[in-house]
């Protein structure tokens, strides 16, 4: 939570970018302790609504003990996979993403404040894991472009800890994956979407399946394992698809490439699904999981029209009876707002699309009731009828 700059009034004398400050109410009760940043849209971030729990050391130690608790809690600390260990205000840590490769840890600072902080946040993040009996080997800072900016972060992507570790391979569910931690897209990969494309497998057995977005091959493998007849992924990035044959060889999958029953494609999403649909090629499954379309409100209408445009692009090169497996990581559209655009997609394209299944973002990515756009990822699964 936070109070965005049009919302705050008294505010004392010059405040340094980062400093903490209390929030108080118009009767001068006592509301918050929060972080002041002048440059951010998002004026004051709060973190405590307790009077006598101030934003000290040990207020952020203890923070992050509590996030690496819960995912000890849900048993997502094995020695050989991949979990996120903080999500930002999903964890009550507003500004602080932190993904853990094996026995290392991408860390993403979108608030200058926890910044100025991070030496306290990394003692607490790695006493933490200590004591979960994983000793952390590195810590690898991440960036993403234009949050800086809103910011004021003036900080690039290497290392907070340790040495550079290079490509870490994660085990998940039985596959295995190498993680870019230097160039890989978010923090090296898509984490939220692990228990998705574990469950959505099973319907492309004996299905041509196109995977839209494939990056390194997340949904691809899952899908060729399971039975898929064959997956042609599509990926405009050349990085994501060298990643993902790498991926098939440490898969074991290395025929699939050379026989084509796997084919990776460096395409536009949208220039590749228009011209499948105007050669007339048909699959038994089609999955979309582009990148996210807003980072704010204002990109809310465009991003609605791009969703609208890649559904209905999907839609015409499903046989019939075929599979819709759509995603939206935009936490700014709404689960409601997301299956309002599929209905349009019905209406438009004459098309039925019924839905079987709306999945979400695993539990290490919490939900806090009180930010919306912490519940960010859907995940629809549609039959399409003729």
């Amino acid at each position: 939570m936070g109070v965005f700059g049009r919302h705050s009034r008294r505010l004392p004398a010059s405040p340094e970018p980062g400093a903490a400050v209390e929030v108080r109410g118009a009767d001068d009760r006592f509301i918050a302790f929060g972080l002041f940043n002048p440059a951010s849209q998002i004026r004051v971030r709060l973190y405590s609504w307790d009077a006598d729990a101030p934003l000290d050391d040990d207020f952020w130690r203890e923070g992050v003990r509590r996030a690496v608790t819960h995912r000890a809690d849900l048993g997502r600390l094995d020695p050989s996979g991949a979990c996120r260990l903080v999500f930002s205000e999903g964890d009550g840590l507003s500004g602080l993403t932190i993904d853990r490769y094996r026995d290392v840890v991408a860390v993403q600072f979108t608030s200058l404040a926890l910044w100025h902080r991070r030496d306290a946040l990394m003692q607490g993040l790695r006493e933490a894991m200590r004591d979960t009996a994983v000793e952390l080997r590195a810590g690898v800072l991440r960036t993403e472009k234009g949050i800086l900016e809103e910011e004021g972060l003036e900080i690039s992507d290497g290392l907070l800890f340790g040495e550079a570790p290079g490509v870490v391979e994660i085990d998940e569910a039985g596959l295995r994956f190498g993680v870019d931690l230097r160039t890989g897209q978010k923090t090296g990969a898509y984490l939220d979407q692990a228990e998705n494309r574990h469950a959505v497998a099973p319907l492309g057995r004996g299905r041509d399946v196109a995977d839209v977005c494939c990056y390194t091959g997340g949904f691809s493998l899952r899908l060729l394992a399971a039975g898929a007849r064959s997956v042609r992924g599509v990926d405009v990035s050349a990085g994501a698809l060298d990643r993902a044959r790498d991926n098939a060889l440490r898969n074991g999958w290395a025929e699939a490439l050379d026989d084509g029953r796997w084919t990776l494609d460096k395409q536009d999403a949208f220039r590749w699904l228009q011209a499948r649909r105007d050669e007339g090629t048909r699959f038994g499954m089609v999955v979309l999981d582009p990148p996210r379309f807003a980072r704010s409100t204002r990109g809310v209408p465009q991003a609605l029209r791009g969703y609208a445009s890649l559904n209905e692009l999907a839609v015409a090169c499903l046989e019939p009876g075929g599979i819709l497996v759509t995603c939206s990581c935009t936490g700014r559209v709404s689960r409601e707002r997301f299956l309002g655009v599929l209905g349009g997609v019905e209406q438009r394209t004459g098309r039925r699309l019924r839905v079987m299944e709306v999945r979400g973002q695993p539990a290490d990515h919490p939900i806090s009731p009180t930010c919306p756009e912490t519940a960010y990822l859907k995940c629809v699964v549609c039959r399409v009828e003729a």
